[in-house]
């Protein structure tokens, strides 16, 4: 099984999940979020697999979602809304992400991953 693993390079909790990745023997294809960045029409497909509550693939903890003051807008945006401005920048995106053929796990608990081995 390959996946994809979307990363932003110096980000330490991606660094630990790339590790745990090689360590665990999973194939995976690397991407760098913010050079190759999702599209709306990716993270949408990869939303609806996912299971999770959109708000779920913002970086809700990034400096970009705080100086845009996403947490008082994102209630009045649409998902398509959402989806575009995701779209428009990786630093927005919670990282890191594995896509897998039927599943994606949006940021890095170690206890979720076990699932890749």
């Amino acid at each position: 099984m390959s996946v994809l693993f979307l990363e932003y390079p110096k980000c330490s909790t991606c660094k630990k999940a790339k590790a745990w990745l090689e360590g665990a023997g999973v194939d995976f294809i690397d991407r760098h979020i913010v050079e190759n960045n999702p599209t709306a029409e990716e993270l949408e497909q990869w939303h609806a697999k996912s299971g999770l509550p959109l708000k779920k693939f913002f970086n809700t903890s990034g400096m970009l979602y705080k100086e845009m003051q996403l947490k008082d807008k994102l209630a009045d945006m649409s998902d398509e809304e959402q989806f575009a401005l995701l779209a428009t920048n990786g630093m927005l995106v919670k990282r890191p992400l594995i896509i897998g053929d039927d599943f994606v796990l949006v940021g890095f608990k170690e206890a979720e991953w076990e699932r890749l081995k």
